[in-house]
Formats: C-alpha cells, structure tokens, sequence
C-alpha cells in the first residue's frame, strides 16, 4: 500500500458550525439532545444530517442514504468539521460507496469511535486524512460526559499544538506496560472487531511501522485471544512498531464459564508479550466513561513515559 502525505484538517474554534451524522445505527435522539447543547455551549454551531432522523431496521437509513450524508458534510462550505452521533451497526457496508477523492478535498475533523473504526481506516488510508478516534454525540457527549472526556475532545480538535503524553484520568490506574521499549509510528487502529472483520478485504488496515492501538467491550477473553490470533496469522501485530491496548470494558470472564476462562491481561501477556516489540495496556480510549481522543495518522513515541503524541509532519 502507497504512503499517503499526512493531512491534518484545519482544527476547529468557537464558532465553527459542527455537522452530526449517523453513519452506522440510530441514535438516542434525547441524549442526543444533550450533546448538541453541550457542544453549542463550548460556543459551536450544529448541523444535523439527514441520517441523525432517519431508521432504516437496525440502521440510520439505507446505505446510499448515509453515504450521501457523509458527503454532504464534507462538501457542506458552512461545515468545519463532523462528529458522529453513535456507532453501533452498518460503517462497513459504506466503505464501497464513498467518494474517497471528495474527502480528500475537503478534510475536516471526522470524530466517533466503534464502529467508526471502519470509517478511520478506509479515510486514512484512501487520503492521508487525520480523523479523531473520540466520543460521539449520543453515545458519550449526550450521556453524563466527564470532564476528562470533555477537555480531551476539545484539545484534540481544537489546539494546533501536539498533544504531547496522554494519560489516565486523575485517581485512575496508569497504564502499564505488558513489554517495555521504544517504538515510533503514526498511530492507528480502533475498534479490535471491527478491525478484524475488515481482513482480506480491501480496507484492512496497514499497521507496517505504525502505533496500533485496540480496544473492544463486552468481549469475553476467550474472544479477544480469537481475534488477536487473527491479527498474528494475518502478520498485523508483528508488523507494528508497538501496540497500545485499552482498558477492554466489560471483557473479564463470565463467573460460571465452563471451562473456566483466564483473565485478559493472561491472553495479552501470552499472544502480545513475544513479540519484542513495545505494549501498553489499560490506556483510557475508546469504550470507557473516561476516554481521551486519539488522532489517528499523526506521529507518537511509545516509551517509558508512556504514550507521546508529537504530530510531527510524516507520510503514513
């Protein structure tokens, strides 16, 4: 796969006008509600697409319906940038339908998580696009959002300066690392499902020389162990400069499983600690009440700090 030049969208300053889609499933539309109000009081302008209002099944319309709207975003003259309203079902069905070239004229901020995951990887790789691994509207901004999570989102999209370490909320654990070093690349990665299921497809993700950051929820550890297996007989893992795993909500062993399963930090030592390369663990992204926003396509260092984000200028 062809390295792309880095491009980092224009980032974002109160009275930007903020565009929501639904490009997987529908939204809560009263905690949605809230997102809005909040993303209006830290001094921005809404937008909802179409899809924000649209149910199609398990869906937030039919495919070319929420396709158009990814494009009309992007498009939109008045639109500085786009936040998702959840994820949950349908990203992937897109990935053929997008007009990748139109993206590439037009970035902006793209920011969601999830099942977005399919939607950063094919973005980034197709145009070279920084997009923002973060919380969404319905989700996480309409629904008690921490502080933490709030001030992680809004220097993310809105600072032009490298966001330098990231860490753990205040009174939380720090991450640790499963097998120390020094690794740099430009970060990656997302939902661990999502990013499986895209393999031999097109839109797998390239983590050659990358920071491959995963996490999941509500996956039993059995399931992970399946799924990082995928990812070593597909030479994903080893082809990384280093990994940075999440906190995984909701992914400890069922109390009554037969037989009885092993914890996750058992099946990550085991399938990621021989690969002699850097692993963090228990970072704080994704599926989690306190999440950080991570831009994916940007360059960090994994090392004894942790993980450092300096958004040097590089080809991805």
């Amino acid at each position: 796969m062809n390295s792309l030049t880095q491009l980092k969208p224009k980032r974002l300053c109160p009275g930007d006008t903020i565009g929501v889609i639904t490009p997987a499933s529908p939204g809560n539309l009263e905690s949605a509600k809230q997102g809005i109000l909040w993303l209006e009081n830290q001094g921005f302008h809404v937008k909802l697409g179409k899809s924000v209002n649209q149910a199609d099944g398990y869906l937030a319309g039919t495919d070319a319906e929420r396709a158009a709207d990814i494009h009309d975003m992007f498009a939109a003259p008045d639109v500085d940038g786009i936040i998702c309203m959840r994820g949950g079902y349908g990203t992937m069905r897109l990935l053929e339908q997008l007009d990748y070239s139109l993206i590439q004229c037009h970035p902006k901020v793209f920011v969601g998580y999830s099942d977005i995951t399919a939607l950063h990887t094919s973005i980034g790789q197709r145009t070279g696009l920084v997009t923002f691994h973060g919380p969404m509207v319905s989700s996480d901004i309409g629904n008690d959002l921490t502080d933490y999570t709030g001030n992680a989102l809004l220097r993310a999209i809105t600072s032009a300066k490298p966001l330098g370490l990231i860490d753990n909320p205040p009174l939380f654990q720090a991450p640790e690392f499963i097998v120390p070093g020094i690794a740099e690349g430009c970060l990656t990665g997302g939902n661990l499902s999502l990013i499986t299921s895209t393999l031999g497809t097109p839109y797998e993700i390239n983590t050659q020389g990358k920071i491959f950051c995963l996490e999941d929820v509500g996956e039993e550890p059995y399931r992970m162990d399946r799924m990082l297996t995928q990812l070593l007989l597909a030479g994903k893992l080893q082809e990384a400069a280093g990994i940075v795993v999440g906190v995984c909500a909701d992914c400890d062993p069922k109390p009554d499983a037969k037989p009885p399963n092993i914890q996750l930090e058992e099946v990550l030592q085991e399938r990621l600690g021989n690969l002699k390369k850097p692993v963090l663990y228990q970072l704080h992204f994704g599926h989690t009440e306190n999440q950080v926003t991570l831009p994916f396509g940007v360059t960090a260092i994994l090392d004894t700090n942790g993980l450092v984000i300096t958004e040097t200028a590089t080809s991805c």
